[in-house]
């Protein structure tokens, strides 16, 4: 039997697309998205996929962009009662990354976040708001470069389960946010750099074994 090479190529391709498929299913399916998924427990930050990603105007050209990572902390989280739930995070200053070398070591110096004399940047809420099923607006305290302000966040409930690799069970949430960097007392080449900080925060985090289901 002759094979025509048009009907390899048709077969190749089905291949590939079925592959795709059954991949992209398998990816879909291992977390849920309805909020009644969500386990209650304590929680810690499972700091290989949390990541704080923040941006600023750089003299209105472009917004440039740069990450934090590293984090660790708390979560205890009661889907019954959202309004009981408690989140601290530490993320440590000098974890800050850029595409540049150059600038990521000037941001850790003295005239941005003085990681040598304020290693730590912290966050500590005070209330959690649910707005619908699966956001929520999340008030509290951040300490960065050694001042504390209050911020507000808003969070979105990503999907939860039992992470297939480490069998530990994860819910993850997407995050946004504003601050000013001048409230914080950094101030380098303002106002031509921005003032206007944007959050973005991908934050995971594991349930502890408590011996309950």
């Amino acid at each position: 039997m002759i094979i025509s090479s048009r009907t390899l190529r048709a077969a190749s391709l089905a291949a590939v697309f079925a592959a795709a498929t059954v991949s992209t299913g398998h990816a879909q399916g291992v977390a849920s998205t309805s909020p009644t998924a969500v386990k209650a427990g304590t929680y810690h930050v499972e700091p290989g996929h949390t990541q704080v990603e923040f941006s600023l105007s750089h003299f209105g050209f472009t917004n440039y962009t740069g990450l934090f990572s590293n984090a660790s902390g708390t979560l205890v989280l009661d889907p019954a009662h959202p309004a009981a739930s408690k989140l601290t995070v530490t993320i440590p200053v000098d974890s800050v990354q850029t595409t540049v070398p150059k600038l990521t070591d000037e941001l850790k110096a003295k005239d941005w976040f003085d990681a040598a004399q304020y290693p730590n940047a912290t966050f500590e809420s005070t209330s959690v708001t649910l707005n619908g099923k699966s956001s929520a607006t999340v008030i509290g305290n951040l300490t960065l470069h050694g001042v504390t302000r209050p911020v507000t966040l808003k969070a979105h409930l990503m999907g939860s389960g039992v992470n297939p690799i480490d069998k530990a069970f994860t819910v993850g949430f997407e995050v946004t946010g504003t601050i000013r960097r001048g409230d914080f007392g950094i101030k380098q080449y303002l106002p031509v750099v921005g003032d206007d900080v944007h959050l973005r925060i991908a934050g995971a985090f594991e349930r502890q074994d408590t011996g309950t289901p």
